[in-house]
């Protein structure tokens, strides 16, 4: 049985979940990431000012919704990853509807 300590960290970011999260759905909610992250959604925000202000993601005001466009050609920011981009890091763990 895993010990707490063993459920306590993941492989990837809370920015990785935000990305796979907008990869499966571009039009997802601030809400939506936050319940399926398990974050508030201050801390979505902050994700998402992040990923905009380095052009990772550009948001786009469609009414009172957002949609989300990932710049999948960026380069990892990490020097041992920057070989790969971001379309390289989401392609095998693109989501097929499974929230």
């Amino acid at each position: 049985m895993p010990t707490n300590k063993q459920q306590s960290w993941t492989f990837l970011t809370n920015h990785s979940h935000v990305l796979c999260l907008i990869n499966s759905d571009p039009n997802i909610t601030i809400r939506d990431m936050a319940i399926k992250v398990g974050i508030t959604e201050r801390a979505v925000l902050n994700i998402l000012s992040d990923l905009t202000e380095t052009a990772y993601l550009t948001v786009t005001k469609i009414g009172r919704n957002n949609h989300y466009t990932i710049n999948k050609n960026k380069k990892l920011r990490h020097p041992i990853e920057s070989h790969c981009n971001i379309d390289d890091f989401l392609k095998p763990l693109a989501m097929k509807n499974s929230f």
